[in-house]
Formats: structure tokens, sequence, C-alpha cells
């Protein structure tokens, strides 16, 4: 288990990142559509996986249009946004703030991402609610970089993020 903060209390996320090196655990996810992304749709591209809370919240929004932006000139990189909000939602997101790098992904309905990335916070008022992490991976899953943010309302260190894929 992991301890971040939430407004300066002491949270608890599910287990711990995935290691730098390892191959990211399989995963099954909603796109806007209702359809399923998985993983191994992502092979050959470079991956930021964006991990947030909901896409309602200020620091989530930045994230998503950050990573939008600075991604938006790397060659070959897909920007992953994953939350537990529903597709709607995201979707909703995505036209209101015309963000065109980026896919919006949902852990609402399994609920196993949190759990194998070791990410979900598990007590305190956000329980059930994926932790503020970036994960990048190379084009074969492979892990380049992992941030698990310890106040989960700081943003993420973007600058360390792209490092990898630059």
């Amino acid at each position: 288990m992991s301890q971040i903060t939430h407004k300066g209390k002491p949270i608890t996320t599910y287990g711990h990142l995935p290691e730098k090196g390892e191959r990211a655990p399989h995963f099954e996810l909603l796109k806007s559509d209702l359809s399923v992304a998985t993983l191994q749709d992502f092979k050959g591209k470079r991956v930021i996986m964006n991990i947030f809370p909901s896409i309602d919240t200020n620091v989530c929004a930045t994230s998503v249009n950050n990573f939008s932006e600075r991604a938006a000139d790397l060659e070959n990189v897909v920007v992953l946004n994953i939350s537990r909000d529903l597709p709607f939602a995201q979707e909703r997101f995505r036209k209101v703030n015309e963000i065109s790098n980026g896919i919006n992904l949902s852990d609402f309905r399994e609920r196993n991402f949190g759990k194998d990335y070791g990410l979900e916070i598990i007590d305190g008022p956000m329980e059930g609610l994926l932790s503020r992490v970036v994960i990048v991976l190379d084009e074969n899953g492979k892990i380049l970089h992992t941030e698990q943010v310890d106040k989960i309302e700081d943003e993420p260190n973007y600058l360390e993020a792209l490092k990898p894929l630059l």
C-alpha cells in the first residue's frame, strides 16, 4: 500500500505502482462509445497514461489539457486519460475543451484497473477513485516512468513524465 494525502490528511492506495522496466499489466477500459480498449490496442505506440480521480475537477482537467498540448508534437505518442468517470462525462469534457490529442478511458464498469496498477484509493473521502498517477510506456508496453502524486491536489511533473519520450 502507498500513502498519499488529500487536503493534508493521509489516504491509502491499494498497492504499489508497477516498477520501471516491467511490462504494464493488461487492462480493459471503456472508450466514449462504450467499446473496450485494451493495452494491446496501443502496441507500437509510446503511451502516456494520465490517471486521475475525476475529469470534473480543476487539477484533473488541467492535466488532461497539459498532456494533450505537450504530447501533440511528440512522434508516435498517444495520451490515455483514465478515470472512473462515466464515458459520457469524459466525452462531454473532450468536446467542451476541444481536446483532439488524447483518448479518454473509463474504469467505471470493471473496476480492476486501479487494483491491477496499485493506485485505487481504499480509504478516506475519495475511496474507490483512482489516485493521480502518470505511467509512461514504450512501444512494447514496458514501463519507462511512473509517478504517483503525493498530494492529490497537485499536478504531476509533466517534464519528468515526458523526458523518456524526447
